[in-house]
């Protein structure tokens, strides 16, 4: 059975999400600590990425 896809959000988008800019997003994939994908000449971030980067986050601020 194949897994569905979440959906694909553009760098705008996840830097609304997170309330940061567009820059601090690109940081972020540049330094690997979110997780991306290109399609053509189009940087995609996936729901269940920027997810797993709160995540991740939430539990390195509360230890």
């Amino acid at each position: 059975m194949t897994q569905v896809p979440s959906a694909l959000l553009t760098v705008d988008q996840a830097a609304a999400r997170l309330c940061v800019s567009r820059w601090t997003v690109y940081n972020l994939i540049r330094s690997r600590e979110l997780a991306s994908l290109t399609i053509g000449r189009c940087r995609r971030i996936s729901e269940a990425a920027l997810n797993a980067y709160i995540s991740l986050r939430t539990e390195q601020e509360a230890a």
